[in-house]
């Protein structure tokens, strides 16, 4: 029953997603007066990430093969929206920086932790102490990244693009630690990812609504799929959890 559900459901977030952004960039395209090259670029990106992610809440190393398309791409973008006056300074210096080299960095370890073209990742858990430092980190760091990015970005004035760099703020802190865990086979790895989608939607709801960026409309469409695929990550991965420590005597 579980693996028909997941089968459905990937199917769903794959073929939705791809749907959405077919229909999406069209609409962009044909109205734009200027940017489609972006637009496609950005497009190309994101079905690359739905990949990805999907691959990743499944526990399949080729995650990172198509990550690596997807995190390239969305540095970019993130880096032009920045440049015209929009939010996402924050992004595009983690994904250019940091998820990037990650990329290599979490494909190794996966194969270290038994992670074949079609075999899942070994999962696992963590501590007390672990849980502690990961929200301490968490909290002190969307704090210092948040008046990092307001003192850095000078068009951080009015009260919607405030909003827009606590979001930058919270889906960058949560992006580094995420792909931390992810890279070395955590399931809480999904609790940040979940903040990063919902920080990220509403990010590129406010530079789609601030900005004339003809691709700031297939990035709230990506992230809106992400969210809920990030929730089914989190109960897929509860049960590779459960099933490698039971296997290892609650060791990881």
């Amino acid at each position: 029953m579980e693996e028909k559900f997941n089968k459905f459901f990937n199917a769903f977030i794959l073929i939705g997603m791809t749907v959405a952004i077919v229909l999406t960039t069209v609409l962009k395209f044909n109205a734009a007066e200027s940017g489609r090259i972006g637009l496609l670029i950005a497009a190309f990106g994101s079905l690359m990430g739905i990949l990805s992610v999907v691959c990743s809440a499944n526990g399949r190393i080729l995650t990172f093969l198509f990550g690596l398309l997807d995190v390239a791409i969305y540095a970019s973008m993130c880096f032009v929206t920045w440049r015209r006056g929009g939010a996402g300074l924050g992004n595009a210096i983690i994904n250019g920086l940091y998820f990037v080299p990650m990329q290599f960095i979490g494909f190794f370890q996966w194969k270290k932790r038994g992670a074949e073209a079609h075999k899942q990742v070994q999962a696992r858990r963590l501590s007390g102490k672990q849980w502690i430092l990961f929200s301490s980190l968490f909290l002190v760091g969307t704090v210092v990244m948040y008046l990092i990015l307001a003192s850095v970005d000078k068009e951080a004035a009015g009260q919607f693009l405030k909003v827009a760099v606590l979001m930058d703020a919270v889906s960058m802190v949560c992006n580094i630690l995420g792909q931390y865990l992810l890279s070395t086979a955590y399931m809480e790895q999904w609790i940040f990812w979940i903040l990063v989608n919902i920080a990220s939607v509403v990010m590129w709801s406010v530079a789609l609504k601030n900005t004339s960026d003809q691709y700031s409309a297939i990035y709230v469409v990506k992230y809106s799929f992400y969210l809920l695929n990030s929730l089914n990550g989190l109960r897929i991965w509860i049960n590779l959890s459960k099933r490698h420590d039971a296997c290892n005597d609650g060791t990881a």
